[in-house]
Protein backbone atom coordinates (compact mmCIF):
# COMPACT_ATOMS: atom_id res chain seq x y z
CA UNK A 1 0.00 0.00 0.00
CA UNK A 2 1.16 3.53 -0.72
CA UNK A 3 1.69 5.75 2.22
CA UNK A 4 -1.42 7.35 3.50
CA UNK A 5 -0.10 8.99 6.89
CA UNK A 6 -1.20 11.85 7.45
CA UNK A 7 -1.10 14.12 10.84
CA UNK A 8 -4.21 15.03 12.07
CA UNK A 9 -4.99 17.87 15.45
CA UNK A 10 -1.04 17.16 15.73
CA UNK A 11 -1.77 13.22 15.85
CA UNK A 12 -0.42 10.94 13.70
CA UNK A 13 -2.86 8.78 11.78
CA UNK A 14 -1.82 5.83 9.63
CA UNK A 15 -4.48 7.62 7.37
CA UNK A 16 -6.93 10.21 6.92
CA UNK A 17 -10.29 8.14 7.39
CA UNK A 18 -11.87 8.70 10.07
CA UNK A 19 -14.74 6.89 11.72
CA UNK A 20 -16.82 9.58 12.32
CA UNK A 21 -19.20 10.28 15.06
CA UNK A 22 -22.15 8.18 15.72
CA UNK A 23 -24.31 5.04 17.16
CA UNK A 24 -21.76 2.31 15.76
CA UNK A 25 -18.66 4.10 18.23
CA UNK A 26 -21.15 3.27 20.99
CA UNK A 27 -19.50 -0.04 21.41
CA UNK A 28 -16.08 -1.24 22.55
CA UNK A 29 -16.72 -4.39 20.31
CA UNK A 30 -17.37 -1.81 17.15
CA UNK A 31 -14.28 0.51 17.98
CA UNK A 32 -12.13 -2.34 17.87
CA UNK A 33 -13.47 -3.91 14.74
CA UNK A 34 -13.08 -0.31 13.18
CA UNK A 35 -9.77 -0.36 14.36
CA UNK A 36 -8.80 -3.72 13.16
CA UNK A 37 -10.61 -2.71 9.71
CA UNK A 38 -7.99 0.29 9.52
CA UNK A 39 -9.39 3.54 9.84
CA UNK A 40 -6.96 6.12 10.71
CA UNK A 41 -8.97 7.38 13.88
CA UNK A 42 -12.19 7.07 15.67
CA UNK A 43 -14.50 9.83 17.05
CA UNK A 44 -16.82 8.57 19.91
CA UNK A 45 -20.58 8.98 19.34
CA UNK A 46 -20.97 12.28 20.84
CA UNK A 47 -22.70 12.71 24.33
CA UNK A 48 -25.55 15.24 23.79
CA UNK A 49 -26.75 18.21 25.56
CA UNK A 50 -30.26 17.16 25.20
CA UNK A 51 -29.42 14.26 26.14
CA UNK A 52 -27.92 14.72 29.48
CA UNK A 53 -31.63 16.84 30.15
CA UNK A 54 -33.77 13.84 29.17
CA UNK A 55 -31.67 11.43 31.81
CA UNK A 56 -31.88 14.11 34.55
CA UNK A 57 -35.70 14.74 33.86
CA UNK A 58 -35.75 10.75 34.27
CA UNK A 59 -33.92 10.52 37.42
CA UNK A 60 -35.67 13.57 38.95
CA UNK A 61 -39.16 11.80 37.93
CA UNK A 62 -37.75 8.83 39.42
CA UNK A 63 -36.75 10.92 42.57
CA UNK A 64 -40.40 12.11 43.04
CA UNK A 65 -41.96 8.75 43.34
CA UNK A 66 -39.42 6.90 45.16
CA UNK A 67 -37.48 9.60 47.28
CA UNK A 68 -35.86 6.60 49.36
CA UNK A 69 -33.67 5.59 46.92
CA UNK A 70 -31.77 8.89 47.82
CA UNK A 71 -30.04 8.17 50.96
CA UNK A 72 -28.27 11.48 50.85
CA UNK A 73 -30.90 13.73 50.32
CA UNK A 74 -32.01 15.37 53.38
CA UNK A 75 -35.04 13.33 55.83
CA UNK A 76 -37.62 15.52 55.56
CA UNK A 77 -38.41 15.02 52.11
CA UNK A 78 -39.86 11.94 52.54
CA UNK A 79 -43.51 13.16 53.63
CA UNK A 80 -43.41 15.51 50.80
CA UNK A 81 -43.15 15.68 47.32
CA UNK A 82 -39.36 16.06 46.43
CA UNK A 83 -40.07 19.24 44.23
CA UNK A 84 -41.27 21.37 46.87
CA UNK A 85 -37.64 21.35 48.74
CA UNK A 86 -35.18 23.22 46.45
CA UNK A 87 -31.99 21.50 48.39
CA UNK A 88 -33.46 17.91 47.33
CA UNK A 89 -34.62 18.27 43.82
CA UNK A 90 -31.03 20.72 43.45
CA UNK A 91 -29.26 16.79 44.30
CA UNK A 92 -31.22 15.18 42.42
CA UNK A 93 -30.49 17.06 39.20
CA UNK A 94 -26.55 17.12 40.17
CA UNK A 95 -26.83 13.28 40.68
CA UNK A 96 -28.72 12.93 37.75
CA UNK A 97 -25.96 15.04 35.43
CA UNK A 98 -22.83 13.41 37.27
CA UNK A 99 -24.23 9.68 36.82
CA UNK A 100 -24.58 10.57 33.32
CA UNK A 101 -21.40 12.38 32.60
CA UNK A 102 -19.07 9.44 34.63
CA UNK A 103 -20.85 7.06 31.91
CA UNK A 104 -19.80 8.34 28.94
CA UNK A 105 -16.07 8.95 30.69
CA UNK A 106 -16.04 5.64 31.63
CA UNK A 107 -16.69 4.66 28.00
CA UNK A 108 -13.92 6.81 26.58
CA UNK A 109 -11.24 5.16 29.12
CA UNK A 110 -12.14 2.05 27.91
CA UNK A 111 -12.31 2.95 24.49
CA UNK A 112 -8.80 4.34 25.01
CA UNK A 113 -7.26 1.27 26.51
CA UNK A 114 -9.16 -0.78 23.83
CA UNK A 115 -6.94 0.55 20.45
CA UNK A 116 -3.42 1.51 19.60
CA UNK A 117 -4.98 4.40 17.13
CA UNK A 118 -6.22 8.20 17.83
CA UNK A 119 -9.58 8.01 19.89
CA UNK A 120 -11.47 11.44 19.83
CA UNK A 121 -14.06 12.30 22.40
CA UNK A 122 -17.05 13.93 21.38
CA UNK A 123 -19.44 16.48 22.87
CA UNK A 124 -22.78 18.07 20.84
CA UNK A 125 -23.74 21.17 22.61
CA UNK A 126 -25.62 24.55 21.81
CA UNK A 127 -24.67 26.76 24.79
CA UNK A 128 -21.45 26.93 26.64
CA UNK A 129 -22.78 25.63 30.32
CA UNK A 130 -20.53 24.01 31.86
CA UNK A 131 -18.48 21.86 29.32
CA UNK A 132 -15.78 23.67 29.88
CA UNK A 133 -15.42 21.14 33.43
CA UNK A 134 -16.83 18.46 31.37
CA UNK A 135 -14.14 18.83 28.93
CA UNK A 136 -10.95 18.66 32.02
CA UNK A 137 -12.74 15.42 32.79
CA UNK A 138 -12.71 14.03 29.54
CA UNK A 139 -8.92 15.05 28.97
CA UNK A 140 -8.12 13.08 32.15
CA UNK A 141 -9.47 9.85 30.35
CA UNK A 142 -6.23 10.27 28.54
CA UNK A 143 -8.28 10.72 24.49
CA UNK A 144 -6.43 12.11 21.99
CA UNK A 145 -8.39 14.93 21.23
CA UNK A 146 -11.94 16.49 21.80
CA UNK A 147 -14.21 17.29 18.78
CA UNK A 148 -17.02 20.02 19.80
CA UNK A 149 -20.01 19.32 17.82
CA UNK A 150 -21.91 22.93 17.49
CA UNK A 151 -24.84 22.93 15.44
CA UNK A 152 -27.04 26.14 15.53
CA UNK A 153 -30.26 26.80 13.54
CA UNK A 154 -30.47 30.26 13.02
CA UNK A 155 -34.07 29.98 13.85
CA UNK A 156 -34.65 32.47 16.80
CA UNK A 157 -36.03 35.87 15.21
CA UNK A 158 -34.79 37.24 18.71
CA UNK A 159 -30.93 36.77 17.32
CA UNK A 160 -28.93 37.72 14.75
CA UNK A 161 -26.45 36.03 12.72
CA UNK A 162 -23.10 37.66 14.84
CA UNK A 163 -25.45 36.51 18.30
CA UNK A 164 -25.50 32.70 16.68
CA UNK A 165 -22.19 33.28 15.58
CA UNK A 166 -20.66 34.34 19.46
CA UNK A 167 -22.11 30.98 20.62
CA UNK A 168 -19.01 28.90 18.88
CA UNK A 169 -16.59 31.55 20.09
CA UNK A 170 -18.18 31.12 23.78
CA UNK A 171 -17.81 27.72 23.65
CA UNK A 172 -14.34 27.80 22.38
CA UNK A 173 -12.99 29.95 24.82
CA UNK A 174 -14.54 28.18 27.81
CA UNK A 175 -12.97 24.50 26.76
CA UNK A 176 -9.93 26.11 26.07
CA UNK A 177 -9.38 27.60 28.98
CA UNK A 178 -9.57 24.51 30.82
CA UNK A 179 -7.58 22.05 28.96
CA UNK A 180 -4.79 21.45 26.59
CA UNK A 181 -6.51 18.70 24.27
CA UNK A 182 -6.35 19.14 20.36
CA UNK A 183 -10.20 20.81 19.87
CA UNK A 184 -11.74 20.37 16.61
CA UNK A 185 -14.94 21.89 16.13
CA UNK A 186 -17.89 20.44 13.88
CA UNK A 187 -19.77 22.70 12.35
CA UNK A 188 -23.03 23.73 10.45
CA UNK A 189 -22.70 25.54 7.25
CA UNK A 190 -25.98 28.38 8.58
CA UNK A 191 -23.74 31.45 8.14
CA UNK A 192 -24.95 34.59 6.51
CA UNK A 193 -20.81 34.87 5.43
CA UNK A 194 -19.28 31.11 5.70
CA UNK A 195 -15.84 32.15 4.43
CA UNK A 196 -15.22 34.38 6.66
CA UNK A 197 -16.99 32.94 9.73
CA UNK A 198 -14.76 29.20 9.18
CA UNK A 199 -11.73 32.03 9.11
CA UNK A 200 -12.29 33.36 12.18
CA UNK A 201 -12.76 30.10 13.63
CA UNK A 202 -9.72 28.74 12.42
CA UNK A 203 -7.78 31.70 14.41
CA UNK A 204 -9.15 30.73 17.96
CA UNK A 205 -6.86 28.71 18.78
CA UNK A 206 -8.78 25.38 17.49
CA UNK A 207 -6.81 22.68 15.72
CA UNK A 208 -9.25 21.64 13.30
CA UNK A 209 -12.56 22.17 11.41
CA UNK A 210 -15.07 19.49 10.43
CA UNK A 211 -17.31 20.74 7.63
CA UNK A 212 -20.03 19.90 8.00
CA UNK A 213 -22.29 18.97 10.73
CA UNK A 214 -25.30 17.02 8.65
CA UNK A 215 -28.41 18.26 9.92
CA UNK A 216 -31.64 15.81 10.28
CA UNK A 217 -34.10 17.40 8.34
CA UNK A 218 -37.75 17.71 8.78
CA UNK A 219 -40.36 15.94 6.94
CA UNK A 220 -44.06 15.64 6.74
CA UNK A 221 -46.32 12.29 7.20
CA UNK A 222 -49.18 12.93 5.10
CA UNK A 223 -51.23 9.85 5.86
CA UNK A 224 -51.15 10.52 9.79
CA UNK A 225 -50.60 14.74 8.87
CA UNK A 226 -47.73 14.77 11.30
CA UNK A 227 -44.38 15.29 12.13
CA UNK A 228 -41.56 12.84 10.90
CA UNK A 229 -37.89 12.94 10.36
CA UNK A 230 -35.76 12.96 6.60
CA UNK A 231 -33.32 10.40 5.46
CA UNK A 232 -31.08 9.58 8.25
CA UNK A 233 -28.40 8.03 6.16
CA UNK A 234 -26.51 10.53 3.71
CA UNK A 235 -26.59 9.88 0.52
CA UNK A 236 -23.57 9.63 -1.98
CA UNK A 237 -24.38 12.65 -4.07
CA UNK A 238 -24.38 14.84 -0.50
CA UNK A 239 -20.41 14.92 -0.58
CA UNK A 240 -20.44 17.99 -3.26
CA UNK A 241 -21.88 20.66 -1.00
CA UNK A 242 -18.23 19.87 1.27
CA UNK A 243 -16.19 19.54 -1.69
CA UNK A 244 -16.57 22.74 -2.61
CA UNK A 245 -15.96 24.54 0.21
CA UNK A 246 -13.32 22.21 1.17
CA UNK A 247 -11.56 23.47 -2.10
CA UNK A 248 -12.24 27.21 -1.36
CA UNK A 249 -11.35 27.48 2.26
CA UNK A 250 -7.92 25.26 1.94
CA UNK A 251 -4.91 27.23 2.07
CA UNK A 252 -6.82 30.04 3.79
CA UNK A 253 -7.67 28.53 7.52
CA UNK A 254 -5.05 28.44 10.31
CA UNK A 255 -6.40 24.84 10.95
CA UNK A 256 -6.64 20.96 9.74
CA UNK A 257 -9.85 20.66 7.88
CA UNK A 258 -11.52 17.16 8.08
CA UNK A 259 -14.50 16.58 5.28
CA UNK A 260 -17.49 14.93 6.35
CA UNK A 261 -20.98 13.94 4.90
CA UNK A 262 -22.09 11.92 2.03
CA UNK A 263 -18.29 9.58 1.28
CA UNK A 264 -19.28 6.50 0.70
CA UNK A 265 -16.11 5.35 -1.47
CA UNK A 266 -12.87 5.84 -2.59
CA UNK A 267 -13.90 8.18 -5.63
CA UNK A 268 -15.68 10.63 -2.97
CA UNK A 269 -12.75 10.24 -0.52
CA UNK A 270 -10.14 11.00 -3.39
CA UNK A 271 -11.75 14.18 -4.09
CA UNK A 272 -12.52 15.46 -0.56
CA UNK A 273 -8.13 15.70 -0.38
CA UNK A 274 -7.96 16.64 -3.36
CA UNK A 275 -9.64 19.72 -2.37
CA UNK A 276 -7.55 19.58 0.40
CA UNK A 277 -8.82 17.89 3.39
CA UNK A 278 -6.43 16.79 6.03
CA UNK A 279 -9.33 13.97 7.14
CA UNK A 280 -12.05 12.45 6.01
CA UNK A 281 -15.13 11.72 8.05
CA UNK A 282 -17.37 8.37 7.14
CA UNK A 283 -19.84 7.28 9.09
CA UNK A 284 -23.61 6.74 7.01
CA UNK A 285 -21.62 4.62 4.64
CA UNK A 286 -20.27 2.45 7.52
CA UNK A 287 -24.48 1.57 8.04
CA UNK A 288 -25.02 1.33 4.42
CA UNK A 289 -22.23 -0.98 3.58
CA UNK A 290 -20.43 -2.15 6.34
CA UNK A 291 -17.30 -2.17 8.36
CA UNK A 292 -15.24 -3.88 4.98
CA UNK A 293 -16.41 -0.44 3.16
CA UNK A 294 -12.93 1.02 5.19
CA UNK A 295 -10.39 -1.60 3.65
CA UNK A 296 -11.48 -1.28 0.18
CA UNK A 297 -11.90 2.46 0.21
CA UNK A 298 -8.07 2.65 1.36
CA UNK A 299 -7.27 -0.38 -0.82
CA UNK A 300 -8.66 1.37 -4.21
CA UNK A 301 -6.98 4.79 -3.17
CA UNK A 302 -3.86 3.35 -2.63
CA UNK A 303 -4.32 2.24 -6.19
CA UNK A 304 -5.37 5.10 -7.92
CA UNK A 305 -1.85 6.81 -6.10
CA UNK A 306 0.23 3.87 -7.43
CA UNK A 307 -1.50 4.34 -10.99
CA UNK A 308 -0.81 8.47 -11.32
CA UNK A 309 2.64 8.21 -9.70
CA UNK A 310 1.70 9.92 -5.76
CA UNK A 311 3.87 7.70 -3.38
CA UNK A 312 2.19 9.35 -0.11
CA UNK A 313 -1.07 11.88 0.32
CA UNK A 314 0.50 15.14 0.04
CA UNK A 315 1.83 14.92 -2.74
CA UNK A 316 -2.04 15.04 -4.29
CA UNK A 317 -3.81 17.40 -1.62
CA UNK A 318 -5.34 20.13 -2.54
CA UNK A 319 -4.25 19.44 -5.66
CA UNK A 320 -7.69 20.69 -6.95
CA UNK A 321 -8.24 23.23 -4.37
CA UNK A 322 -9.52 27.15 -5.70
CA UNK A 323 -6.11 27.92 -5.87
CA UNK A 324 -4.86 25.99 -7.93
CA UNK A 325 -7.82 25.61 -9.99
CA UNK A 326 -7.45 27.16 -13.75
CA UNK A 327 -10.76 28.66 -13.92
CA UNK A 328 -11.32 29.09 -10.04
CA UNK A 329 -14.88 30.88 -10.70
CA UNK A 330 -16.24 27.22 -11.91
CA UNK A 331 -16.02 26.23 -8.06
CA UNK A 332 -17.84 29.42 -7.25
CA UNK A 333 -20.59 30.34 -9.52
CA UNK A 334 -23.58 27.83 -8.18
CA UNK A 335 -25.39 27.93 -11.86
CA UNK A 336 -22.09 28.24 -13.90
CA UNK A 337 -21.84 24.28 -13.05
CA UNK A 338 -24.54 23.27 -15.36
CA UNK A 339 -22.74 24.06 -18.46
CA UNK A 340 -20.71 20.75 -17.08
CA UNK A 341 -23.79 18.81 -16.77
CA UNK A 342 -24.49 19.63 -20.10
CA UNK A 343 -28.19 20.37 -19.35
CA UNK A 344 -29.21 23.42 -20.76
Amino acid sequence: MENLQTTYLGLKLRNPLIAGSCGLTNSIDNIKELANKGVGAIVVKSIFEEQINVEIEKVIKTGLGNVETFTKAPDTILSKRIYDYDEAYSYIYDFAKRNTLEKYLDFLKEAKKSIDIPVIASINCVSNQDWYSFAKKIQDTKVDALELNIYILPSDWRRSGEDNERIYYNIISEVRNYVTLPIAVKMGYYFSSIAQSVQKLSQTGIKGLVLFNRPYNTDFDIDKISLSHGSIYSSPEEFTHTLRWISILSGHVDCDLSASTGVHDHKAFIKQLLAGATTVQIASALYREGFDVIPEILNKTSDWMNKHGFTDVNAFRGKLNKANLENPAAIERVQFMKLYSGIE
